[in-house]
């Protein structure tokens, strides 16, 4: 499966498989009280948030942007590339649709891994072949949810809701954010340990 969107292979075959098996996903969504409800209000917010992800995506990076110790991840010697943070854009985009939209299977689970490779330095910068700092560090992944998080609640709000209705939209964010940031940490993580 190829993309227009370069590094954007979700569902490609070329993509390794990830350590975690459906099984393990099915526990990390049940410890999280993951439920049906969820999955409805994530589709729900893909439809929300289908025609502002330029207005998120603005939003997020003016945040790293205004932080030097984030924005060095896109930075080779100090100097950020604004190629790097372009193609990281498009994809990150994507992702959001991803995360409403996609079925949370063996391939959503496959390119978790993916991502979470590319943010380690078993594949940091080789995807857009640049000079950038060699990973993320583990600390700030974690440190994401919340920004990632506590910010769409307002874009959840815009297309007229009910507060309840933005309340759940907002919870299975959470949780699906709290989901994939625990996937992309599992490379900084010692073999059987995760």
């Amino acid at each position: 499966m190829t993309s227009p969107i370069k590094g954007y292979d979700y569902g490609a075959s070329s993509l390794a498989q990830s350590p975690l098996e459906l099984r393990d996903l099915q526990l990390l969504k049940q410890t999280l009280l993951w439920s049906e409800v969820d999955e409805q209000a994530l589709k729900l917010a893909g439809e929300v948030l289908e025609n502002q992800t330029d207005d998120v995506l603005d939003l997020w990076y003016g945040y790293v942007g205004s932080n030097t110790h984030l924005l060095r991840y896109f930075a080779h010697n100090e100097v950020p590339n604004p190629d790097y943070l372009a193609a990281v854009r498009k994809r990150f985009g994507l992702w959001i649709m991803d995360l409403c939209n996609r079925p949370y299977d063996q391939d959503w689970l496959d390119y978790q891994y993916e991502i979470a490779l590319r943010h380690h330095s078993t594949k940091k910068n080789l995807t857009d072949g640049v000079q950038a700092e060699p990973m993320i560090h583990f600390r700030y992944i974690v440190a994401f949810i919340f920004p990632i998080t506590y910010t769409i609640k307002g874009f959840l709000a815009k297309k007229g809701h009910s507060i309840d209705q933005v309340e759940v939209m907002y919870s299975a964010w959470f949780k699906a954010v709290t989901l994939t940031a625990l996937l992309w940490c599992q490379p900084y993580v010692n073999t059987g340990e995760f």
